[in-house]
């Protein structure tokens, strides 16, 4: 059986400099703090899970979120993080991720491995297939025919063998030999790490996967992605590789069986003193006619560092949790407020006010389990919790 949780609500509401908010509550935050978990929406009704919460997964139904979040079904699988995650026909399917596949292994790996969550029947499954490439930090999102089409995600060899020498080495007993195979993977400029640079398709009437393309952008993990009309979306920046974010903004549009792209402008400076990183982990969903993204990690000076040729771009830098809240209309981007605090690598939903936000890792790089709205007028944004 679902087991519901009740919460216990309090009417709050948090002020920006961009505009005052209503008291009013309702969302109820998650049971569990999740980071680097799978997030997806079937009709009314938002799944959140997996990641830093194991094999939880918990669904809220967004007519009615009074109710609270509901546990589901147990994921049968190990317990995975970056998987990528799709709806199609009332399943939700859940592509790779990582994590150890016996929990006493010594180091992860990336899996290849699809299970469906079917939203009926409360039930998972694993499915008698293999992703081609590893699609841990990858996005999938659902075409108008029921197929996913699959972007990004690291190389399965390079991050298996990478996982497993490091976690050989005693780093307190040899940490010359640990510095040199650290520096040795992190200075590799970003076409070396061999992410997956194909636009894939999964047909999941047919179980059955369709190499359809080249990205010609440098293939990237973890962007923000947001529907932009039927088969057209919108890629928001990520991870290039490690260490080192893009603030490259791109359309894809799937029509008559291609695929093409657009260049859009990039995220626009954080200030003039300080230019676009780039974020990877951000929130973002479709708020009316204009897009919202928010918050999301970078590193301040490893662009600069990248540019001069230092391709262990982030060595040395600080990891920062971003609270910039941006948003994209008819005459590009801008910055329209800023979040409670950094945050990234939660779940994003669209709703009819603007982008709900459900989890994340804080700047602590611990999870979080608060649920709150990012509410825009298209002029200025509240949060409402």
């Amino acid at each position: 059986m679902i087991l519901a949780k009740r919460f216990a609500l309090s009417l709050a509401a948090i002020v920006l400099s961009t505009g005052a908010v209503m008291a009013f509550e309702t969302w109820p935050d998650l049971p569990v703090a999740i980071k680097n978990g799978i997030a997806a929406r079937a009709g009314d009704t938002a799944y959140v899970g997996l990641g830093s919460a194991g094999t939880d997964f918990y669904a809220l139904d967004l007519a009615n979120p009074g109710r609270g979040w509901v546990q589901c079904a147990t994921f049968t699988g190990p317990p995975t993080n970056g998987a990528a995650a799709a709806v199609s026909d009332k399943r939700i399917l859940v592509f790779s991720g990582n994590g150890k596949a016996n929990a006493d292994d010594s180091s992860p790996v990336i899996f290849d491995t699809v299970y469906a969550y079917d939203t009926d029947a409360d039930r998972w499954s694993k499915l008698d297939t293999q992703t081609p490439v590893g699609l841990s930090g990858a996005k999938a999102v659902t075409l108008n025919d029921g197929r996913i089409l699959i972007i990004g995600g690291y190389n399965k060899w390079l991050f298996d063998r990478y996982a497993a020498d490091v976690n050989a080495i005693d780093k307190g007993k040899d940490p010359e030999s640990f510095k040199k195979l650290v520096d040795s993977y992190m200075g590799m400029q970003p076409k070396d790490y061999r992410w997956n640079d194909k636009i894939l398709i999964y047909d999941p009437a047919g179980n059955s996967w369709h190499m359809l393309a080249d990205n010609p952008f440098l293939p990237n993990c973890d962007p923000a992605v947001v529907a932009r009309g039927e088969d057209r979306f919108m890629l928001v920046s990520g991870e290039i590789k490690p260490g080192l974010r893009t603030p490259e903004v791109k359309s894809l549009q799937f029509k008559d069986q291609e695929a093409s792209w657009l260049r859009l402008a990039d995220l626009p400076s954080v200030s003039g003193s300080e230019p676009q990183e780039g974020v990877a982990g951000a929130f973002a969903a479709a708020a009316g006619d204009d897009v919202l993204v928010a918050g999301g990690t970078n590193f301040k000076g490893a662009q600069a560092n990248a540019k001069a040729g230092k391709w262990f771009a982030h060595d040395g830098l600080k990891k920062c949790w971003r609270d910039e809240v941006y948003a994209f209309d008819v005459n590009g981007w801008r910055q329209v407020g800023k979040l409670p605090r950094g945050i990234a690598y939660g779940a994003s939903f669209s709703v009819p006010d603007g982008l709900l936000i459900a989890g994340g890792e804080d700047g602590d790089g611990e999870p979080r389990a608060e649920v709150f709205l990012l509410r825009w007028d298209g002029e200025k944004i509240s949060i409402e919790k």
